[in-house]
């Protein structure tokens, strides 16, 4: 312990012996320290908070329009610090000038965009922070430019969204009508070119709407779904067959009493078949088909009730075959689709085979032309959306900005802590002369106490002479070090006299 102690007492003895290497050292670095602090400009922050409301009058639409309420929260966000608001701000405050070259305001935007921040607190709420510190301007013209840039900015802003929607709007149906009669022209064109092929290959492209491939994948789904059809129907009347044959046509009873029944409703299918034919349908017609299988029918039932002798007609007998002559009709009519679809798909597949040239160019047109109809139809039903949403937006407010916490007036610096920065530099200055002395005295070797010098040389001490101080002598010291204790006072008198001058210059800002 004893031996650390005296270590002390060296080091302080080492560091007093330089006392006036001491003071000019902190000396230096206080100056150069309090010049740097002096140089740096105050920075002065205004906040302001901002709601952004999205008048939603007419839903989003599935497909997710430009103008949703989400999306426009985003591109106000985005929007809000772009290079053209940030331009206007820097005209308006008077960063620049009117007559600035591409340069200045190239400059003057970056420095905008690094020093105004927008964060946002929820999904439609802005909190804007504007940090200025130019610094050849005085604080008082700092603070001001502070909240002068956020009130600029929300002004643009506010001017920005009332013209910009509509402007969009108008744009937007300009860039819609040109595409739309882009792609009328095309569906013009197209069409011409598919008369003029169909006309120059009649016979060898058949009739109907969709190319030939189309044709026959519809014709194949409906062959589907008529065999199907056919095998259902088939046994339905399989069914009604097993039935009649098990039913007596006729029942004892009274002659005459239920007679002229088959004979009545043989009448009435001979008149609707005389109808149809009289409307121009032929014998092939499905209808036409059917219905002369149930006259068939009937007559047969007819006759049987002409020769029944004292029976009469049995009314289920009569029910059974009505129903037979149904299906027997159903299943004709299906046949005869059937054989119909079948044909056309020959027709075209043969067609294809003969032709693969001509039916893949006439593919290709329609495909073509499937393409810029489907074009063609979105691009007018998404004019009709955006012109609806432009008269809403010319109507009604679309989107409503509102100034929850206007731009707050700042009164102190908020960089840099100048009171902190010259306590630092007062402690650097002290600490640095101290380390100077302690390193000089470990380079020019002294031995304050007989004990050091006996260690360092490894010889005996005899003795030590004290130094004798004269009167003369004790005088000069004394006035050394009054002007050592001088010097240090002034040192830190001006330290705090810089510190007055900061809050007193903070006072004139407020």
């Amino acid at each position: 312990m004893n031996g650390l102690y005296d270590e002390i007492r060296v080091v302080v003895h080492s560091v007093w012996t330089r006392r006036w290497l001491v003071l000019g050292v902190a000396w230096g670095i206080c100056i150069l320290g309090w010049l740097a602090v002096a140089s740096i400009p105050n920075r002065y922050d205004s906040r302001a908070r901002l709601l952004v409301e999205v008048n939603q009058i007419l839903p989003d639409d599935a497909g997710g329009s430009p103008y949703s309420g989400a999306r426009q929260i985003d591109q106000i966000r985005e929007t809000l610090t772009s290079a053209r608001n940030l331009e206007k701000v820097a005209l308006t405050t008077g960063l620049i000038g009117a007559d600035a070259g591409e340069r200045d305001k190239a400059g003057a935007v970056a420095m905008l965009q690094k020093n105004i921040k927008v964060v946002p607190q929820q999904q439609n709420i802005f909190e804007i922070t504007s940090s200025v510190g130019v610094g050849s301007l005085s604080d008082a013209d700092n603070a001001k430019l502070a909240s002068g840039v956020l009130d600029s900015l929300i002004t643009v802003f506010r001017d920005d969204q009332l013209r910009g929607g509509r402007m969009d709007a108008r744009e937007g149906l300009k860039f819609l009508d040109a595409q739309i009669a882009e792609r009328e022209k095309g569906l013009r064109e197209v069409e011409a070119r598919r008369g003029a092929f169909e006309a120059q290959n009649i016979g060898l492209i058949p009739g109907g709407s969709g190319s030939p491939a189309q044709r026959v994948d519809a014709a194949r789904a409906e062959l589907s779904q008529i065999d199907s059809q056919l095998v259902s129907a088939q046994a339905q009347l399989a069914a009604a067959n097993g039935q009649l044959s098990a039913t007596p046509a006729t029942v004892p009873g009274v002659g005459g009493v239920g007679g002229g029944v088959a004979r009545q409703q043989l009448a009435g299918a001979q008149n609707e078949l005389a109808s149809m034919r009289a409307r121009g349908l032929t014998d092939a017609h499905p209808d036409v088909i059917a219905l002369k299988s149930q006259i068939a029918s009937l007559k047969a039932m007819a006759d049987r009730e002409g020769s029944g002798g004292g029976g009469m007609q049995n009314p289920a007998y009569a029910s059974l075959a009505a129903m037979r002559a149904d299906r027997q009709a159903t299943v004709s009519a299906l046949s005869a689709r059937k054989t119909q679809l079948m044909g056309d798909i020959a027709k075209i597949t043969s067609q294809q085979i003969q032709n693969p040239g001509i039916a893949a160019e006439y593919d290709r047109i329609n495909g073509e032309y499937t393409a810029l109809k489907a074009q063609y139809d979105k691009l007018l039903a998404q004019r009709e959306q955006v012109r609806l949403r432009g008269e809403v937006q010319t109507e009604t407010d679309a989107i409503k900005v509102e100034l929850l916490d206007p731009p707050s007036k700042p009164t102190s610096p908020a960089a840099p802590n100048r009171p902190l920065f010259l306590t630092l530099v007062l402690l650097a200055g002290i600490g640095g002369g101290i380390g100077a002395a302690f390193a000089l005295s470990q380079v020019r070797a002294s031995y304050a106490t007989a004990a050091k010098l006996e260690r360092a040389s490894g010889l005996p001490v005899i003795g030590s002479i004290t130094e004798v101080v004269t009167p003369d002598r004790h005088v000069e010291r004394r006035k050394r070090l009054v002007w050592l204790g001088g010097g240090a006072a002034a040192l830190v008198g001006l330290y705090a006299l810089l510190l007055i001058a900061e809050f007193v210059q903070r006072g004139m800002v407020a």
